[in-house]
């Protein structure tokens, strides 16, 4: 039974992942309807709950994971956005409060899980801003996430393309050199290099990264049509 239980457990938190919900909630819940001390699928159930916009169900869920394991920040976090979400906005801020203590009993230390969690909310407000061309404040929000999670390479990307936008082309390399050391597999920052190297005349440079680009990933089109267009115009 134990081991049903496990493969039925690994099946359910699989299909989770692939977003397969409806399938995921039949399993998971089975699952815990024979052992209910499995936090993670309290957890995931609460997930389902509030995709589904069942808040009130979504909060037990959490509820109960918190009960298990009164240190889950995911299932802390979860809580309190379901909270938000219902208008308990005290509740939202208590359980927010007691999640970010447990997870830093000492102001200079962030849980992990929390900073990517904030990071990713000041990223997607930056991406927002930019897509209006408004620099400054994505600039701003950029730095934010950065602070909060340092060694996101998209991050830094966007950021250093919000800067170039308003003439800071060297501040934009750096932060896409940045974003190639975390992870040199990252097309998007050695094609923004390139092209912030051909802003400033150094169109060696930018040939060189785009061929580094593609080599990285074949399929950056950009970088092919930067490539494709420096060939044109040395001819």
């Amino acid at each position: 039974m134990d081991k049903s239980i496990h493969e039925l457990h690994e099946l359910g938190s699989q299909l989770f992942e692939e977003g397969k919900y409806p399938e995921a909630e039949l399993i998971l819940k089975n699952v815990v309807s024979t052992n209910p001390k499995y936090a993670d699928v309290h957890n995931k159930l609460g997930v389902i709950s509030h995709l589904k916009g069942d808040f009130k169900q979504a909060a037990e869920y959490f509820k109960k994971a918190l009960e298990i394991n009164p240190s889950y920040t995911e299932a802390s976090l979860n809580l309190s956005i379901t909270y938000n979400d219902m208008g308990e906005f005290k509740k939202a801020q208590e359980v927010f409060s007691l999640a970010a203590q447990r997870a830093h009993p000492t102001p200079s230390a962030i849980d992990p899980f929390i900073s990517g969690k904030l990071a990713n909310e000041h990223y997607k407000l930056g991406n927002i801003y930019l897509d209006f061309s408004m620099n400054d404040e994505a600039i701003e929000e950029y730095r934010k996430a950065i602070k909060l999670y340092p060694r996101l390479p998209d991050v830094h990307t966007k950021l250093g393309i919000a800067l170039r936008n308003k003439g800071l082309v060297e501040d934009a390399i750096v932060h896409f050199t940045k974003a190639k050391e975390i992870n040199p597999q990252y097309g998007p920052a050695w094609t923004q290099l390139g092209l912030s190297y051909y802003m400033k005349g150094l169109a060696g440079l930018a040939f060189e990264e785009w061929e580094k680009a593609l080599k990285q990933n074949p399929d950056l089109k950009e970088a092919k049509a930067y490539l494709s267009l420096l060939k044109k115009e040395e001819k």
